[in-house]
Order: structure tokens, then C-alpha cells, then sequence
């Protein structure tokens, strides 16, 4: 039996959203491609229409990987977790304790994860070294730069 794919509500409406993107209006944006590129002649020799094919199969491989993906989704509601330690849905306060930096991250799914945002995902180093630890604990982090100390300042939902 292949992991269920753990999600927020928020999430899992995303990914309904996104896969209703992709059957509605790129669904009919490529096979607009593909018929364009039909009508330029000889099939063998038109770069337009391999280019447009390719699109089609990279269009339904993310299709079929979404519609997998919402099959498996455990939707998870955070709304009530608990802050009393770092979990899946908390939102962490955290300061760098080399160079004093503060940063807030809150821990999503890897598809939910959204760095610009400060949405980062719960299996990345950071989350899977401070998961279950509580405020006030320091925690170093193993990053490609070396090892990062993080002081918890803060646990919220």
C-alpha cells in the first residue's frame, strides 16, 4: 500500500483547484497547440508539434500525479493542534543563535511548502530536527552550510 499523502484542508482544496486547472484550461490550451501545429504540414520534420506533444504528456503525467495524490490525501485539521511543541501545522518562531537572525516558519506538507511565504515542509532538515521539540529549546540544524543553532522563541497555531 503505497503513504497517504498528509495535507491541511487549505492544501487539499489547492490541489483540487490546481488538478481542475489542469483538466479545464490546460487540457484545451494544448490541444489548441497540437492542432496548430498539425496544420503546419508533415509531421515527421515539425518541431512545433513534437514540442506540442510533449507539453500534452507532461500536462497528463502532472494530472495523473495529482488526481494519485488526492486518492491517498489524509486531510489533517490543524486548527486545534496543540502548541505546546513544535507539530505538523504550528507556525515557529525561531532565532538564529550565530548571528542573531529571527525567522518564522509554519510546517506544511511538501506540497502545501511555500518558502516566499515562510511555509516550509515538515520532512526538510529544519523540520524534522526541531519536530516535537518546545519553546524555549535550542536545536541545531544539519543545512548544507554546516550546523545552524535555533533557539525556539515561539509555538503558534
Amino acid at each position: 500500500m503505497t503513504d497517504p499523502v498528509i495535507l491541511t484542508p487549505e492544501g487539499y482544496e489547492k490541489l483540487k483547484q490546481d488538478l481542475q486547472t489542469l483538466k479545464s484550461v490546460k487540457r484545451v490550451e494544448v490541444a489548441r497547440q497540437l492542432e496548430t501545429a498539425r496544420a503546419h504540414g508533415d509531421l515527421r520534420e515539425n518541431a512545433e508539434y513534437d514540442t506540442a506533444k510533449e507539453a500534452k504528456a507532461q500536462l497528463e503525467s502532472r494530472i495523473r500525479t495529482l488526481e494519485d495524490k488526492l486518492t491517498r490525501a489524509k486531510v489533517v485539521d490543524v486548527t486545534n493542534a496543540p502548541t505546546d511543541k513544535v507539530y505538523f501545522g504550528t507556525t515557529v518562531e525561531l532565532k538564529n543563535k550565530k548571528t542573531g537572525e529571527k525567522v518564522t516558519f509554519t510546517f506544511v506538507a511538501e506540497d502545501e511548502a511555500d518558502v516566499h511565504n515562510g511555509k516550509i515542509a515538515i520532512s526538510t532538515p529544519i523540520g524534522k530536527a526541531l519536530l516535537g521539540h518546545a519553546k524555549g529549546e535550542t536545536v541545531e540544524v544539519r543545512v548544507p552550510a554546516g550546523i545552524v543553532p535555533y533557539e525556539i522563541l515561539k509555538i503558534s497555531r
